[in-house]
């Protein structure tokens, strides 16, 4: 059949030549990403009740909004979080793959449904329901070295030039400020002078509404004879302080009039004053990017970059941008490290084939080939949708190793033939592919057929096994394609027959390669006699796979369990909570101290802190947080994320009555903002808040008491100060009031109110009143804000209410309709995230009583969810190889000669893990599964051809043996091949180190392992099984024309009459 293709070499060129062509369309065509769409997609619905308590904003806006949207199409699980500044969140988890267009939607229909059910204030605020990703791709700072160009300046800057634009981007999800310093009127209401005239800010709101008014007032003209036509217009809304302090409020029949700035302070104010940002100790204003689910970070980052180098050239004197966060710089110097270890192992893998092959011409045969296969692939990772990402580039890196096998057993198969003397290439290829061209065949079906099961994994490890198998798989089968079509054409081509010239003078290179023919030859010898020992000692194979068998599964429960390794992103997030109720400009001092700290570090590049809002701990005076851009990672030698962490860890420790957080943000984007593990506790009884968290800190307290964590942490604290209001209803009554005026006229002077809008800049604006701050600066003051009864009396609101000194939390969250606490952790240097989760299961077991549980959320739950698919799909795999193998063979018996063999390599993987601190995690288990096809490759090899030689009348043993020796010199070279082609993967350091090591250290722990002592078990099995076999079938093994078994020498001679 592969005749054709050596007698017609033009074809096998122009077949490679097309598959080039096609990969490099490909290649041309794939978009770029760090990984491929990993992360579930996710809607997020916000809405602000101003002037609320985190209990008021969970009863009355995220409960009903909840009972509405759980269950919507496809959700996964569903997070809350109602703060004291009056905000609302709900996030909703999708399942992988959900049209995250149609999520927002079918969410936004379910929470059309609860509006009638929000309080007033809330639907005027307005309920937002978008799609995003949870984490940010991109978080730069904009700062100013002009004093004068305050924060608000800055933040409003951002709104109106740049926010905009940046939300324009294709695949933006959100763009975000830290900090709340929107342009708003403020109207600072004086409520002793009101007192005087009567008022209250029921009558400012009611002015607001009649006289800050855009109209429609209609034509002159229309329908008539007029000559002309004429629009009417009103003046509109107000515009500025002057105009909004001429509102009349109040006027009399004697013409006396009162406006508002006679009873407030007018300012163009900001719609919050609870945070404050710095950038290396800088005026500032960090903004964070979040993505869309389904869109290219790397074309998002591009795309916004671009967008801010070009609004930079207008950017006011001494107003500039740094990034912080930048995805972006870690996918593309990963890539840069990736693609010249590609070169790396291309050099090593040929520098291999070229001491065993000693000739030029030979090597220059997969030299040729493995090209091919690997720009090949790139078309075909086009047709299925796949990225240029961290992993399809892991598989190719791999694939260098493999694909060059193919090609190797071509040439050396030929090679073979011309030393026992075929005078003829062609010939010598032609009889060389007959022996052959089964077993590469066999090869490629079980190396392709391991990766098959892989597409049944569901979630974020079906993506990682479908993307990086799917990409080894292609290349596999392309490497087959060129072995039988474009490797024996060239071998026909370029081979010549072997020639000694015994006079000529040998120049070094052939004085090396006779010392290291000779030594193989002895090694060979050695090889064979220790064959024949272990054929006719057979018990000690059986031991050996049993040890290695028992060292497997030692190793294989004893090394630490991860699900992605923690990669070095180049930044370093802080978490900083202090003592509940300590107020802004206290958590200023003690952040700063911290940044200051950080800038002490020379690694540390950049910084930028923010007070008033925290990543994890969310929204409070009492938060802040640190984020350090590093210098880039070849000018940090020997400094990576987890080193710097540990040092700030060390140089804060002394900081007291604060909680400070350290950490790195995940290597996978849209996971959460840190890496480590995270949980959810529950209190499913819907008991007091107090109890809950007593139980949470019992909990943790336990929880850090193990060795496996770091620190496990969370921001929830119900002991922030409040004051519980009781309103003497009574009172109230008689003096003629409601509960609701009592309230209301609170709510006007505390909490503020969100009364109209106004248009500047070509924005809109809000227009908010509230008292002056001297007016609410302590409960003393409640005897200076007056109600107005039905008859138009004062009376102070301190005669219907008393306060009483209460605590409660800054914020409320829920999980899945249960209130939560939400815990992030760190696991221990030596230990792996597997490992924190599995102590987190065992002290949850001891310590959590009844009605209280716990539910693991972000990367952890797509670990814990991964891990169970994974012993399923090992299995299938094995079961799908031996399938393959027994309809090669024809048998269900000689299979296991290769299965029983892979105990041997896989014990490799785990062994190298141990010894190199690598942790059991999804690259792990990807190369488990490649191994599998590997070692089942070198084990194929030998059995193929001692069957061969069986059919053909040698005896079972000397079939065995000599199979054993005729494959050892392939066996070794492609094996030897791959091994090196790994060796920059696993001795990596600096960027991506962590994933390279993973995959590197067990591929190469593996293949090691099993070729040294695969190649002694291999044969004994073969005899084993084979021997079974013949006994249960009671067929004729051998093939038509032989009636009995050969000597060797018999062997021999009747095969030499093809030689020439």
């Amino acid at each position: 059949m592969f005749k054709k293709f050596i007698e017609r070499p033009v074809l096998s060129t122009v077949i490679s030549i097309i598959i080039v062509i096609l990969g490099v369309l490909g290649l041309a065509t794939l978009p770029v990403s760090q990984y491929p769409e990993i992360a579930p997609p996710t809607v997020q619905v916000s809405t602000a009740y101003q002037g609320a308590n985190a209990d008021v904003v969970m009863n009355s806006v995220v409960v009903p909004l909840e009972e509405q949207i759980n269950g919507v199409e496809d959700m996964t699980y569903m997070t809350s979080s109602a703060s004291n500044d009056g905000t609302a969140t709900i996030t909703v988890n999708f399942k992988l793959g959900t049209n995250p267009d149609l999520a927002a939607v079918n969410v936004q229909n379910r929470v059309a449904r609860a509006t009638s059910l929000l309080p007033a204030e809330v639907t005027k605020s307005g309920v937002i329901t978008a799609k995003r990703q949870a984490s940010n791709v991109l978080i730069f700072g904009l700062y100013s070295d002009d004093p004068s160009y305050d924060q608000k300046f800055l933040q409003n800057y951002a709104n109106i030039n740049i926010i905009p634009q940046i939300k324009r981007i294709n695949g933006v999800g959100d763009a975000s400020a830290f900090g709340t310093l929107d342009y708003t009127m403020r109207l600072w209401l004086k409520p002793d002078i009101m007192a005087t005239y009567g008022l209250v800010p029921s009558d400012v709101n009611a002015a607001l509404a009649d006289q800050n008014v855009e109209a429609a007032p209609g034509q002159f003209g229309e329908q008539g004879d007029q000559a002309f036509q004429y629009t009417l217009k009103y003046t509109g809304r107000l515009k500025d302080e002057a105009q909004f302090g001429n509102i009349i409020i109040k006027s009399d029949a004697n013409g006396q009039i009162l406006r508002l700035k006679d009873i407030a302070r007018i300012e163009l104010g900001a719609q919050s004053y609870a945070s404050s940002v710095k950038f290396n100790g800088k005026q500032a204003l960090g903004i964070a990017i979040n993505q869309t689910a389904g869109s290219n970070a790397k074309e998002v980052i591009e795309n916004s970059i671009k967008t801010l180098d070009e609004a930079q050239k207008t950017f006011p004197k001494g107003v500039h941008y740094s990034t912080l966060v930048n995805v972006n710089d870690f996918l593309d110097a990963s890539i840069e490290k990736v693609i010249h270890t590609l070169i790396e192992a291309f050099i090593l893998v040929f520098l291999v084939v070229f001491i065993f092959l000693q000739d030029f011409r030979s090597t220059l045969i997969p030299a040729i080939s493995v090209p091919v296969a690997i720009i090949g692939t790139f078309f075909f990772l086009s047709l299925f949708g796949f990225t240029i990402n961290l992993l399809t580039l892991f598989a190719l890196v791999l694939a260098i190793g493999i694909v060059v096998d193919d090609a190797i057993v071509v040439v050396e198969a030929v090679h073979a033939k011309l030393d026992e003397g075929y005078t003829d290439a062609k010939k010598a290829t032609i009889d060389a592919m007959d022996d052959i061209s089964g077993a590469i065949i066999s090869i490629t079906l079980v190396m392709a057929a391991v990766f098959i099961p892989v597409s049944f994994i569901q979630g974020s490890s079906g993506v990682f096994y479908k993307q990086f198998g799917l990409t080894l798989a292609i290349s596999i089968i392309l490497s087959a394609i060129n072995a039988l079509t474009l490797s024996p054409a060239l071998c026909a081509l370029f081979l010549k027959p072997h020639t000694e010239d015994h006079e000529k003078k040998k120049n070094f290179l052939q004085r090396f390669y006779g010392a290291f023919n000779t030594s193989f030859d002895a090694v060979t010898g050695k090889y064979k006699k220790s064959v024949g020992f272990l054929s006719h000692n057979k018990w000690m194979v059986g031991l050996g796979i049993a040890f290695f068998t028992i060292i497997l599964v030692w190793t294989m429960n004893t090394t630490p369990k991860g699900f992605v390794p923690n990669e070095d992103l180049g930044t370093i997030m802080s978490d900083i909570s202090l003592p509940a109720g300590t107020s802004q400009e206290e958590t200023n001092v003690v952040i700063a101290k911290i940044d200051s700290i950080a800038h002490g570090i020379p690694e540390i590049k950049n910084t930028l802190r923010v007070v008033g809002r925290s990543l994890i701990s969310g929204s409070g005076s009492s938060y802040g947080m640190v984020i350090s851009r590093l210098s880039p990672w070849d000018e940090r030698k020997g400094r990576d994320v987890k080193t710097i962490i540990g040092e700030l860890f060390a140089k804060t420790a002394n900081i007291k009555g604060a909680k400070i957080i350290f950490f790195a943000p995940p290597t996978i984007q849209g996971f959460g903002t840190s890496g480590g593990f995270e949980f959810q506790l529950q209190d499913k009884t819907g008991g007091d808040i107090k109890k809950f968290n007593e139980i949470g800190n019992g909990f943790l307290a336990a929880l850090s008491k193990r060795p496996e964590i770091q620190y496990a942490s969370t921001s929830f604290n119900p002991n922030f100060p409040q004051y519980q209001i009781d309103v003497n209803v009574a009172k109230v009554k008689q003096a003629g009031l409601t509960v609701a005026d009592v309230l209301g006229v609170m709510q006007g002077y505390y909490g503020g109110v969100y009364a109209s809008n106004f248009n500047k800049f070509g924005k809109q604006f809000r227009v908010m009143y509230q008292a002056d701050a001297q007016y609410r600066a302590n409960e003393q003051t409640l005897t200076r804000i007056f109600v107005r009864n039905s008859s138009g009396q004062m009376a102070p609101v301190s005669e219907f209410i008393t306060l009483s000194k209460v605590y409660g939390p800054q914020a409320i969250s829920r999980f899945n309709l249960f209130t939560s606490i939400s815990v992030t952790g760190n696991p221990n240097a030596g230990y792996s995230s597997g490992d924190a989760l599995k102590a987190v299961q065992e002290v949850a077991a001891q310590s959590l009583p009844a009605g209280y549980g716990y539910e693991f959320s972000g990367l952890s739950r797509e670990e814990i969810s991964g891990g169970s698919q994974t012993v399923f799909i090992f299995l299938l795999c094995i079961i799908f190889v031996y399938f393959l193998l027994a309809a090669q063979y024809e048998s269900y018996i000689l299979p296991l000669a290769v299965l029983i063999s892979l105990p041997i390599g896989l014990s490799g993987v785990f062994v190298f893990d141990k010894i190199f601190g690598v942790d059991n995690n999804i690259y792990t288990q990807i190369t488990l599964i490649m191994l599998v096809g590997l070692l089942a490759k070198n084990a194929i090899l030998i059995v193929e051809y001692a069957v061969d030689r069986r059919r053909k009348g040698m005896s079972i043993i000397n079939a065995a043996i000599d199979g054993a020796t005729a494959r050892l010199r392939p066996i070794l070279m492609t094996s030897f091949a791959f091994i090196l082609g790994l060796l920059p993967l696993m001795l990596s350091s600096g960027v991506g180190a962590s994933g390279n090591k993973s995959i590197g250290t067990g591929a190469v722990g593996g293949m090691l392992i099993g070729t040294l002592f695969g190649v002694f078990v291999i044969p004994a099995l073969f005899i084993i099984f084979q021997s079974l076999q013949e006994r249960i079938s009671n067929k004729s093994p051998f093939e038509e024309g032989i009636e009995k078994e050969q000597t060797p020498e018999e062997y021999e001679l009747a095969t030499a009459k093809s030689k020439h």
